[in-house]
């Protein structure tokens, strides 16, 4: 028993995480984001369409869209939830 715990916070330490239920891990925010980003991606490639009636313009603007939000939504993710206010 004590030795598992010995364990666990040596693997616990090493990665940098705390044993914190509360909190999740950069991975699942990546996966989080990256869904996220597929359905607000599709979004926005039909909207451009929709306003530029061309297909190679409306893929250029989701692409560079995805690229930047994707990146912004990771860390607007991890900020968030280092916030306790509402947990």
């Amino acid at each position: 028993m004590i030795l598992d715990q010995i364990i666990l916070d040596k693997k616990t330490h090493t990665r940098g995480f705390k044993d914190d239920k509360t909190s999740e891990k950069p991975l699942r925010s990546v996966v989080k984001a990256l869904s996220w980003r597929f359905i607000g991606t599709l979004d926005t490639l039909i909207v451009s369409y929709v306003l530029t009636g061309k297909l190679v313009l409306a893929t250029s603007i989701a692409s560079i869209d995805f690229v930047t939000k994707l990146i912004l939504y990771f860390f607007h993710e991890r900020i968030w939830n280092k916030i306790k206010w509402g947990k």
